[in-house]
């Protein structure tokens, strides 16, 4: 959610950091200008003042002299060109010598406007990148009411736009240092708000892999997410509240049914003493007792796998499953049933207990299911941060539909009814498995029979 709240912060930011921008720096390029136009006027009025008396245009006249000379030291001052002409364009004074009126273009437009008796107060904005920009300012000459000549000054821009440039780079830089506030806010902002919600993520994960004890501390956030932690904290309690009530149900159900199922099937063998040997329905009853004692006994280990927390170790996993397929090797070769193991050393955290009942668990149920003469596979590897052991049989294995159901408590194949087993066996191996952090997954095996693989994690429970 971060990463896409945050872009959109920060382009909002930009957006709106860019539209202050884009005016401020337009204000600052006019402001700049208008002061160099500001003051070209006033020089265009000085010179004005000089040249509203020049009355002779043979040159003799010793205002025209005072006028030239002003003209030439300006000139050679500033590098601004700079002349005084008649109406008919013709040069009353002007620097450098070879200067003239423009014939065209902004130059020629500024001289009309000062013989119609306006100042050129509003040129053309020059912007950096206009290499080779000039900037013509003109001031009509006035004497007796009537426009005698022209002022005309032709200003070169490099220092105008150089500071115009200036200026847009401190305006980028204080751009650029409200970018990174604003990030900076934003991603405070952004974990202040999302906190709660990593939180809140995270305990519901916890959950959901079996940690029922896992809450939300609603310490900081909006004041909605506090709420929503409240809330979720108090789900968390009925629901385990809930789920240790059924535990301890079954628990109690379980351990309270096994003594009047004892004495129940002690009363089957001694009524079995009155009939004959070999009775049918006595034999019937007596292995239907036997399972259902076995099923009580499955129940019972089941709410403890469920209740209980698990003793994390680093174990050696190769050493582990090897120890599992040597005690299970002697009722393998008594089914018929080759059962090999492969695989180095492994190491993962793991509790040892439950990960050797819940191979058990599962090499047990491959050989149920495996025909004789067929081979029943036990491999450990390490995948990065997670070591897997893979146990394959060669059994008629499951379909799609029925590899979707494998683990449900007391569910069986209905092509399996007749083989021994309750069905809670791999229930007891994912509840056994998921307590220490591990899990369990069923797939097809080619060319057949079924593919268990039991993953447990490599990284310490502490890190």
């Amino acid at each position: 959610m971060r990463t896409r709240l945050l872009p959109l912060l920060i382009v909002l930011m930009a957006g709106v950091l860019l539209a202050l921008g884009f005016p401020l720096a337009v204000s600052v390029a006019a402001a700049q200008q208008q002061r160099v136009v500001v003051d070209r006027i006033d020089d265009t009025v000085r010179f004005a003042a000089l040249a509203q008396f020049v009355t002779d245009r043979s040159g003799a006249d010793e205002r025209r002299s005072t006028l030239q000379e002003q003209l030439d030291r300006y000139h050679d001052t500033y590098g601004i060109s700079a002349g005084v002409f008649y109406r008919d364009s013709d040069a009353m004074a002007r620097a450098p010598e070879t200067w003239s009126v423009p014939l065209n273009g902004q130059g020629r437009q500024a001289f009309e406007e000062a013989l119609s008796g306006r100042r050129s107060h509003d040129p053309p904005q020059v912007w950096p990148w206009q290499q080779g920009g000039r900037l013509v300012v003109a001031s009509p000459v006035v004497r007796d009411g009537d426009v005698v000549a022209v002022v005309f000054t032709d200003s070169p821009t490099g220092q105008l736009r150089s500071r115009v440039l200036q200026g847009w780079l401190l305006i980028a830089a204080g751009e650029g240092a409200a970018m990174l506030l604003a990030v900076g806010a934003a991603f405070r902002l952004t974990g202040w708000v999302l906190r709660p919600v990593r939180i809140l993520d995270a305990a519901t994960h916890d959950i959901a892999t079996g940690q029922m004890n896992s809450r939300v501390a609603a310490a900081s956030g909006p004041p909605e997410l506090r709420r929503l932690a409240r809330s979720f904290n108090e789900m968390a309690d009925n629901v385990e509240e809930v789920l240790e009530q059924q535990r301890a149900f079954v628990a109690d159900a379980s351990h309270q049914l096994r003594n009047p199922l004892a004495a129940l099937l002690l009363r089957i063998e001694l009524l079995a003493l009155e009939f004959p040997a070999g009775n049918e329905e006595i034999a019937s009853v007596r292995t239907e007792g036997k399972r259902l004692a076995q099923v009580l006994d499955d129940l019972l280990d089941l709410a403890l796998a469920e209740h209980a927390s698990a003793d994390l170790q680093l174990t050696d996993i190769g050493e582990l499953a090897a120890e599992r397929v040597a005690a299970w090797r002697p009722l393998a070769e008594e089914m018929g049933v080759r059962l090999t193991g492969h695989g180095a050393a492994v190491t993962a955290w793991a509790d040892p207990v439950a990960l050797s009942s819940a191979l058990d668990a599962v090499i047990d149920n491959a050989l149920k299911f495996t025909p004789q003469g067929e081979e029943v596979t036990v491999s450990v590897a390490s995948n990065g941060e997670s070591s897997t052991v893979v146990i394959t049989d060669g059994g008629p294995g499951l379909t799609d539909e029925e590899l979707a159901r494998i683990g449900d408590r007391f569910w069986r194949s209905g092509r399996h009814q007749n083989v021994k087993g309750s069905g809670l066996g791999l229930s007891i191996s994912r509840a056994l498995l998921t307590a220490g952090g591990g899990s369990i997954a069923y797939a097809h095996h080619e060319p057949r029979g079924l593919r268990v693989t039991v993953t447990v994690p490599r990284t310490s429970p502490t890190a």
